[in-house]
Parts: C-alpha cells; structure tokens; sequence
C-alpha cells in the first residue's frame, strides 16, 4: 500500500472514530422530532439544525486545529486560566455525569429495553441495565487505545448498516408526502427554531472535549505533530459531511411518518413507531439494538474524553480514577429518570453553547489578534450575562414572579432575546470592543496565550 493510500485509509478510520463518538441517541431522534414539529416547514427547521448539529462541531474542530489546542483548558485559557478551568469542568460535566452520559444510558433504555419490561419492574431493570451499560463503558475505556479500536472499527459501522436499511425502507416504502402540517413553534421562525434545536444533540460543546481523544488517536496512528491538525481537519469534515446526510434524512423520515402517525411525545418514541411500522413485532428489539449501539458509541467517548482531560487538568488524580468517577456519577444521574434529565439539560446548553461558540469564534480569528486577552475577555464579559437570562428562561425558575419579570424585560429590551439568540449582538458587540483595545491599545497587545507545535505534548 502507497503512502497516499495509507493517509486516506487513516483519515476514514480518525472520521470514523469522531462520527462515532458524537452520533449518539440525541442525534438520532431530535432530527426525527423536528421532522415531525416543522412538516412542511422541514427544510428551513432542518438548515437551521444543521448549523447547530454540524457546522459549529467542524468549526470546534478547527479551533483546535488551528490553535494547536490539546483541549478545553487551551481554547478557553487566554481569557484566564481560572476562567479555563472551570470552563473545562462545566463542559465535562454537562456532557459528561449530569446530562450526557447519563441521556446515553436513560435513552437506550426507554427505547429499546422498558417495552419489554412490566411497569413494576421499570426501576429494577433501568438499575441493572445502566450498571451493565456503564461498567462495560468504564471496561474498554480503561485502555485509551481500545476507543479507536471498538468505536472506530467495530461498533461505529455496524449502527451505520442498521440505521441506513431503516432510511433505505423509508425512501421505497414512504409513509407519506413531505407537505404535513406545520407545529406553532416552526410557523414564523422556522430557521432560528432548527438553530436552537441543534442544541440538545450537544455536538458543539462535545467537540470541544473530544478532540482530545482524537488528537491522541492521530498520534497513535504515527503522525508528527505538524500534521495533527490537517489530520482533524480532513477527518472532521468528512465525518460532519456523513451527519448532514443522515440528519436530512432522519428529518424527512420523521416529516413523512405524519402520514400514518400523529407526531410522538418525543423523537424516540416516533422512531420506535416508525421501524415498528416496516418491521412489525421485530421493530422494538431493532430499535433497542441501534439506539444501544449508538449510545454507547458516545459513551465511551465522553468517557475517554473525560478521563483525560480532567487528569490532565487534576493530575494528582488518575486518567482510571475519573473514569471510575464518570462511571458511577452517570449511573446515579441516569436513574434520575430521562425526563428530569432533559428538563434540565435544555437551560444548561442555553447557558454553555453562547460560551462555546464565543471561544471558537475567538480561536478561528484568533491569528488576527494574536489571541491577545483584551478581545477575549470583553466579548466573554458581553456574552455571559444574556447566557445566564437565556438560562433562567428556560429553566423551571421562569415560574417563580422575580424570574417571569426578568426574563420579559430581557426579551422586550435585547434584540433577538425572544429567540434564544440575547447573546449574539451583545458579543459582537463585545468583540468590536476587543479589537478596538487591542488594535489601538498596544500596552493590551501582550498577555495572549500562543500554542506553538512544541507546546502540545
């Protein structure tokens, strides 16, 4: 085998590993949801999505790249290092113990294991299916090198023949046309609703974390520093091509479905009913197996991610201890029940992702100002405050009078507030801001954080 071939099979296995990890169980029922909630207005509900659900994780890929990052802490350490380190624990334990991992297991579950299961024996079975699924998790994550070999070559291509032959009998059996009623919230804003759905998949603060995981898996492969980042770049984009493909399709496999079914309560229970429909009793043992295969997928990723760069960030505590510590708080969270964890997770992402987006924005422009701290820290200190408002909103505080009359004056006085969207021109505003100083400042063109290939181990 050429050296050219060598190069492009290794850059299929890297994109196979970061497909793998991030296309987890959100990913593959919000975009059946949001199918089924925009009808006919599917294509702008699912542009939105996309930018959210693919666009902002290749960009968080490239802020890596670019930057020369080993992870989180670096991305988010020139506006200060504290401010890196509590960012980094936020982000891992949202995607990681209290919301992410915990969804993986809860998720699998609902889907794939409770129909099967008597009501009395829901709590006993979730208790015994999540401590088999996470200690499995924490088993093949004990060896960093197993990641790539189970996500990459085992378990990520399996979930993708059994989640294509569902499309593939969707696209020659449909259950319906493409022009179904259109849900209240994708009426008028059809777009912004799909951006704001891209959300919960968790992909844009995920990718932030996992690159960790993906930079080592690059090294394992022999690759010298220098190439590291046109490695992930190359990668992530073909992964992110693949998650365009399937997202639009699982959006107009949820659209069609309103042929023959009312929408779901939730995008799980709608894709159960779909392969329920074309597979008859089967569909629930099927629908079990890929959404497990999914999930699990993500699982170990988070799990590695987590391990690593929490050791990384706390060395005194070891890589196999945090991997213990996400294993047994997922299990707790996990049986917390899927509705409460979902509940909560939707005003923590509002919160973490106008933080996410800001840090990759800075990183991508970051050689326009030497990453100096001054345009860092003003358009953080403008974003943080409509985060937090776009938090409380929705949050089950907002029923509380003091948090209903805040959030109102926030949204009549903030352009774009109402959407979700507070924080955008506040940040712009904050980055002109930055610049400004840092442009017309020189005493503020110091204090910047520049990550040269011989600082990344």
């Amino acid at each position: 085998m050429d050296q050219k071939q060598h190069n492009w099979r290794n850059t299929v296995l890297v994109a196979s590993l970061i497909f793998g990890m991030f296309f987890g169980a959100g990913n593959l029922i919000f975009p059946v949801q949001l199918g089924q909630l925009a009808g006919g207005n599917w294509l702008l509900a699912t542009a939105g999505f996309l930018v959210t659900g693919t666009l902002v994780p290749f960009l968080a890929m490239l802020a890596v790249s670019v930057t020369r990052s080993k992870g989180v802490f670096d991305i988010a350490k020139p506006v200060a290092p504290w401010f890196g380190t509590v960012f980094l624990v936020m982000l891992h334990l949202t995607i990681g113990p209290f919301f992410g991992t915990p969804r993986t297991a809860a998720t699998a579950f609902s889907m794939g294991v409770a129909p099967l299961l008597p009501k009395g024996m829901q709590t006993v079975g979730m208790l015994i299916f999540s401590a088999v699924f996470f200690g499995l998790a924490y088993f093949l994550s004990t060896k960093e090198a197993n990641v790539v070999a189970w996500i990459g070559k085992y378990l990520n291509p399996l979930f993708l023949v059994l989640l294509v032959g569902t499309l593939l009998l969707a696209v020659f059996l449909p259950m319906g046309n493409l022009h179904q009623q259109v849900g209240e919230a994708y009426q008028s804003n059809a777009f912004f609703q799909g951006f704001l759905d891209g959300y919960n998949t968790m992909d844009g603060i995920a990718l932030l974390a996992l690159a960790v995981t993906v930079v080592y898996a690059i090294k394992g492969l022999g690759y010298h520093e220098d190439a590291v980042p046109k490695v992930v770049a190359k990668s992530g984009l073909l992964a992110i091509a693949a998650e365009v493909v399937l997202y639009t399709g699982l959006v107009l496999l949820g659209t069609s479905s309103l042929g023959t079914f009312k929408a779901a309560a939730n995008g799980g229970d709608a894709f159960a009913q779909i392969v329920a429909h074309y597979t008859g009793n089967f569909g629930t043992l099927f629908t079990g197996l890929v959404v497990t295969l999914a999930v699990f997928t993500t699982a170990m990723g988070l799990f590695a991610s987590f391990a690593q760069d929490m050791h990384k960030t706390f060395p005194k505590v070891s890589y196999k201890n945090f991997l213990r510590a996400i294993a047994v708080g997922s299990f707790v969270t996990a049986n917390a029940g899927l509705t409460n964890i979902i509940t909560w997770a939707v005003p923590v992402l509002m919160l973490m992702y106008p933080l996410a987006l800001s840090l990759i924005t800075l990183s991508l422009l970051a050689k326009y100002f030497n990453r100096a701290s001054v345009v860092y820290r003003a358009m953080m200190l403008f974003v943080a405050g409509p985060a937090l408002l776009d938090a409380l909103a929705n949050s089950p505080l907002v029923t509380k009078v003091w948090a209903a009359g805040l959030v109102n004056e926030y949204h009549h006085i903030v352009p774009f507030a109402s959407m979700g969207l507070g924080w955008v021109l506040p940040g712009a505003f904050g980055f002109v801001l930055g610049y400004g100083l840092y442009k017309f400042s020189p005493e503020l063109q110091t204090g910047g954080v520049i990550l040269h290939s011989a600082d990344v181990e």
